[in-house]
């Protein structure tokens, strides 16, 4: 049931890691999802839960505060009576309290991992967002003249794209609001007498 963060004896402390200077090649998208599966598969108790799940979990963690917690852990360990009360071992019970403490430091740690990566890859879409606004607007240009024919499906493609997402767009727009007139007054009102 003890989870251990260093599995390996040849690794290297957080203060060791960070003074290592930084001279390898760095990994490519499908090198990380390798090391994340090799990480997964050498970790216990990965418990995937789903949504309902988890909101149940988080609900009955919620009813007891870590300072509770800590301070029933004295309760557990000073009475074995307690501790046989309650069905655990008071080493089991402490353990699980550490491990609940560390893990929870490598889930913030990947909090930040997954938030800079997917900040890195928003910034890679904006920027070929604008460089395939500034392709479309170029060719957009050159396809008039004669000698640059072989733009013209391309940009027509292009064109067909975005009028078809322009649509789905539309078609998926709220149609909540009440229909106006021309004027912007209401005419289904009755006139008074």
């Amino acid at each position: 049931m003890v989870n251990n963060l260093n599995n390996s004896p040849n690794t290297q402390s957080a203060a060791e890691t960070a003074s290592t200077p930084s001279n390898e090649t760095k990994l490519a998208p499908e090198a990380v999802i390798e090391q994340l599966r090799t990480m997964q598969s050498q970790i216990d108790e990965l418990t995937p839960l789903s949504k309902s799940q988890r909101m149940a979990s988080r609900q009955r963690a919620a009813r007891q505060s870590a300072p509770v917690i800590a301070a029933s852990m004295g309760v557990i360990s000073s009475s074995d009576a307690v501790a046989g009360a309650v069905g655990q071992p008071v080493d089991d019970v402490l353990q699980l309290q550490q491990d609940e403490a560390r893990w929870g430091l490598v889930a913030e740690e990947l909090r930040k991992f997954l938030k800079g990566i997917e900040g890195a890859n928003l910034l890679r879409r904006e920027r070929l967002a604008l460089i395939a606004s500034q392709a479309y607007s170029v060719g957009t240009q050159l396809v008039r003249n004669p000698a640059n024919q072989d733009l013209v499906p391309h940009v027509e493609e292009v064109k067909r794209l975005k009028s078809v997402t322009r649509r789905k767009k539309a078609t998926t727009a709220p149609a909540s609001q009440a229909p106006a007139t021309e004027s912007g007054h209401d005419t289904t009102a009755k006139p008074q007498a």
